[in-house]
């Protein structure tokens, strides 16, 4: 008897907590980056300025942003002649399944909750709109009166910790402008973080849908799908057979006889392999680009499933592409990297470190035909022949001036003979 309990116990006891982890795996979006990654590199996962959601809330160096979150909500109520309450009966119901949104738990009561939305959520939507339409700004917003603030908010809204679920601004926007103008509220957001891309994203919005878009760090990172055609990335199915290989740096690229060319108005991760040279759309270098690829990349360890890993996989041949500072003055002098860092070997060391603790792609990658067309390139005869001549007897200035001397000299001997042969005869 004891026995059939204590395997009811154990049955019901198992049972329920497979329930509540398939949901909480179910639902969960907004997840905290795991210790083996953040410990890479621990600044960039963490907010400079403002806490969006609970992971960093309460946290000192952030508490000066609290007071803009409450002024910022009493104009807008102000300005739209509004009373919080409306704010408050709108949220309420979608409390429930916005804190499902969080995978860990939320220690905040269901009023503090919603407060918290309801102050981040707004606060991230009137600055925005504040952006796009000047008239709309206070004279004296702090905000607008000191550039690095911006440039820090764009940075902190986009960490993969500092989110808010996305439904809950799509509400909050329909309060304050139009209901269900929701590519309105995309095309304000993705204009607002525009000059913290490295490069040129897709910005087609004409058939975007809001449904589906869990946070702003989602809505980023679908804007940088490269563009089927020239990748053929979901029609090539030998993409997904092939073995690849990775290709070698710069400087070696360019030993066998590939060179390097930059493409202007194609998006960022469209790179190209053609008669010998390689298409590149410029990338530019400052202060939060690490932060940004971290937190895109730390996104697709979650949600990636292994098909949509584009800002991975460019990391990655970036990676094999730059080893050290060379390489990236190779690149800058074709005005491929454009360096705001200064220091070469700051953003060599930085491309060498992105990848670290990330998992990559094993068969299946998006660049798989291009390493391919490189391999094959710098593997024929000729151009092995370059890179062997380059690298023994033509890697640096003295190199190339013994190589002509002896050159000049064989060529003066020669010339002697032949003369001394004509006096002859």
């Amino acid at each position: 008897m004891g026995s059939n309990n204590a395997i009811n116990a154990c049955t019901h006891n198992l049972s329920q907590k497979l329930t509540q982890l398939s949901m909480a795996q179910r639902q969960g979006t907004i997840y905290r980056v795991h210790k083996h990654l953040r410990n890479v590199n621990v600044k960039a996962y963490e907010p400079e300025v403002i806490s969006i959601g609970p992971y960093h809330r309460d946290k000192d160096n952030l508490t000066m942003m609290e007071d803009h979150k409450l002024c910022y909500l009493q104009v807008l109520l102000q300005r739209e002649n509004e009373n919080i309450e409306k704010y408050v009966s709108a949220i309420e119901p979608l409390e429930p399944e916005a804190r499902k949104c969080y995978a860990e738990p939320v220690s905040l009561n269901a009023a503090e909750f919603i407060e918290m939305l309801i102050l981040d959520g707004c606060f991230i939507i009137d600055l925005v709109r504040k952006c796009n339409m000047i008239y709309v700004r206070e004279r004296n917003d702090p905000i607008f009166h000191m550039d690095w603030i911006v440039n820090s908010l764009q940075r902190d809204l986009i960490l993969f910790e500092n989110q808010i679920p996305f439904f809950i601004l799509c509400k909050l926007f329909d309060l304050i402008e139009v209901p269900n103008q929701h590519r309105r509220l995309i095309y304000l957001l993705l204009t607002f973080f525009n000059s913290l891309f490295p490069g040129k994203v897709c910005q087609d919005i004409r058939d975007r849908s809001s449904n589906g878009i869990k946070h702003l760090l989602d809505l980023i990172h679908s804007n940088w799908n490269p563009s089927l055609d020239p990748l053929n990335f979901e029609e090539d199915v030998n993409s997904e057979r092939k073995r690849w290989r990775f290709i070698n740096n710069a400087t070696e690229l360019r030993e066998a006889n590939v060179k390097f060319k930059r493409i202007e108005g194609v998006p960022l991760l469209d790179l190209r392999f053609k008669d010998g040279t390689m298409l590149l759309s410029p990338l530019t270098i400052e202060d939060r680009t690490e932060s940004l690829f971290r937190n895109l990349m730390a996104y697709e360890q979650y949600f990636g499933n292994g098909k949509t890993c584009y800002v991975t996989e460019y990391v990655m041949f970036l990676d094999c592409l730059i080893d050290s500072s060379r390489d990236v003055a190779i690149l800058s002098r074709h005005g491929i990297i454009d360096n705001w860092l200064g220091d070469n070997e700051v953003v060599a060391n930085m491309f060498n470190k992105l990848t670290d603790s990330i998992a990559g792609p094993r068969i299946r990658f998006v660049y798989a035909n291009v390493f391919e067309e490189v391999n094959e390139h710098c593997n024929r005869r000729r151009n092995r022949w370059m890179a062997k001549l380059r690298r023994s007897y033509l890697n640096s200035p003295w190199a190339v001036i013994s190589v002509l001397f002896a050159v000049v000299l064989l060529l003066l001997t020669v010339a002697q003979t032949v003369c001394s042969i004509l006096q002859v005869t």
